[in-house]
């Protein structure tokens, strides 16, 4: 088993906007199960794109640019569908700035020997293989790209922001980035667990090395997610997976109730995760549950039990070929802080 055999075949990311959808979407309104559901859930998507008062929020969990739909979701970017990002550090940093510098993901197997793929610096999630050594370089752009910034506390959305500028002066060696398009369009990305992921080895690195170094501040994460909501006030919630971002993303309702500045609960939410709800883990818990905590208004919500891979691709593809979106113009939510 060579590496160069093993690093061979790229995954590709799917384009949503070149195949449409809706016949699909269509006939699956008149099915079952989840089909139904991702049905439902395509019109409330589409319904929230067309209420131009509502700010949308993405949140992304599980790895999702790795395995192909990095493209799909930074076209919802580029067309000022999404108003704002919540996303674990892996998605941002170890897939999409990654690829943004010019590496890839590849097609592998489960089926293979994972003491031999150590030995030569391959890693692996599921089917898809990665070259560790490519991943230390981005590492270390992340540690040079801190040595660049003012050593204080700040956010990971304006750590992002710093990123994106980098790929910017650099050159993006993608043809689609996350990271990048948010830094055109001043979209705030927030990694509330940003340590968890390249990021955090970067940083580490930064720390270490420095007598003086940046530190990253959840609270101010949350603490500006809470001012979007405030500005905002109306939002809906498009949630690929669950974790941190899920529950980060829910809690400003709460906590703009806990500064005495009441705003309304999330007026659209849609969910598509594989997690189950029997254990009590957030990840699985119904949008419903979430009304009970005052999160997530009932009205116009939808649980998809699915596979993103599978799912969001029809998704987009049905909302984009719709057209809705159109109507919206960017928030340009990142500018709230420029003053900060």
């Amino acid at each position: 088993m060579k590496k160069t055999d093993l690093l061979a075949d790229v995954v590709r990311h799917v384009d949503v906007t070149s195949f449409d959808a809706r016949p699909v979407i269509g006939a699956y309104r008149d099915m079952a199960f989840q089909a139904r559901n991702l049905a439902d859930a395509s019109d409330i998507v589409d319904r929230m794109l067309a209420d131009t008062d509502c700010a949308v929020i993405l949140t992304l969990a599980g790895s999702l640019c790795s395995a192909g739909l990095k493209d799909a979701l930074a076209t919802l970017i580029e067309n000022d569908m999404v108003d704002a990002v919540v996303s674990t550090g892996a998605n941002i940093v170890d897939q999409d700035f990654f690829e943004a510098l010019g590496y890839r993901h590849y097609k592998g197997t489960p089926d293979v020997d994972d003491n031999a793929l150590r030995e030569l610096a391959v890693d692996r999630i599921y089917d898809t293989y990665i070259d560790e050594d490519e991943l230390r370089i981005c590492d270390m752009t992340i540690a040079e790209i801190a040595a660049t910034l003012p050593a204080r506390p700040m956010s990971s959305r304006e750590f992002i922001h710093a990123m994106g500028a980098w790929i910017e002066q650099k050159g993006l060696k993608a043809d689609k980035s996350i990271v990048h398009a948010a830094y055109k369009k001043n979209v705030p990305i927030f990694c509330p667990a940003f340590s968890d992921c390249s990021a955090g080895f970067g940083l580490v690195h930064h720390q270490w090395h420095n007598e003086r170094y940046l530190t990253i501040d959840s609270v101010a994460d949350f603490r500006e997610l809470t001012r979007i909501k405030l500005e905002v006030g109306e939002t809906g919630i498009l949630m690929i997976g669950g974790g941190v971002p899920k529950n980060f993303t829910q809690d400003v309702v709460v906590a703009t109730d806990i500064l005495g500045k009441e705003t309304p609960m999330h007026r659209y939410a849609v969910q598509i995760t594989v997690a189950d709800e029997r254990d009590g883990a957030l990840s699985g818990s119904t949008l419903k549950e979430a009304c009970s905590w005052g999160k997530v208004d009932t009205t116009w919500e939808k649980m998809v039990f699915a596979e993103a891979t599978l799912a969001l691709p029809l998704l987009l593809s049905d909302v984009y070929h719709r057209g809705s979106w159109k109507a919206r113009k960017g928030r340009h939510l990142n500018s709230l802080f420029d003053a900060s």
